[in-house]
């Protein structure tokens, strides 16, 4: 079964990476150690050392295998090849009204980077869904737990190339 497209931005992944990088190469071998360590101390039954590093091991390289399945599916896509900078697609920065006037800054950004607390709004969520396509003065929809409310894009921008 070949894994669905994950678009992410250049930055996304190669946190991704690191992430990765450092369960691979720190985390699982000092976790190693001290099970080999706790090991060697006999009854393994009653040895905290020995069935705390066991469970974390498993924690470890689930999210190992995890990493790989995203980084695998994953499609870099810059946003500052965007090509048409007037509408708001992947990497689009967008900021927007609502119905009492209050103003949003958010991002639209892959769903292995989202983090709402900081604006940055996954894409397969449901603001990003309705926000795809949007232009300055458009008027769009979100259906959300709470009900729907009414957003209207103010701005759109993209990051400068490097």
């Amino acid at each position: 079964m070949k894994p669905a497209s994950n678009p992410i931005t250049p930055a996304g992944l190669a946190a991704l990476k690191a992430r990765y990088d450092h369960l691979l190469g720190t985390e699982r071998p000092a976790i190693v150690e001290v099970v080999s360590w706790a090991a060697g101390n006999g009854d393994r039954s009653e040895n905290g050392d020995y069935l705390y590093g066991r469970k974390r091991m498993r924690e470890i390289d689930r999210e190992l295998a995890h990493l790989s399945r995203r980084m695998k599916a994953a499609r870099v896509v810059d946003p500052s090849q965007a090509p048409d900078k007037s509408r708001a697609f992947f990497g689009a920065r967008v900021t927007m009204v609502d119905e009492k006037d209050r103003e949003t800054t958010i991002t639209l950004v892959g769903d292995d980077e989202q983090d709402a607390g900081n604006g940055r709004i996954g894409w397969s969520s449901p603001m990003a869904r309705a926000l795809r396509g949007a232009a300055v003065g458009d008027l769009r929809t979100v259906r959300l737990p709470a009900g729907e409310m009414e957003w209207e894009v103010l701005s759109i921008t993209y990051p400068e190339p490097e």
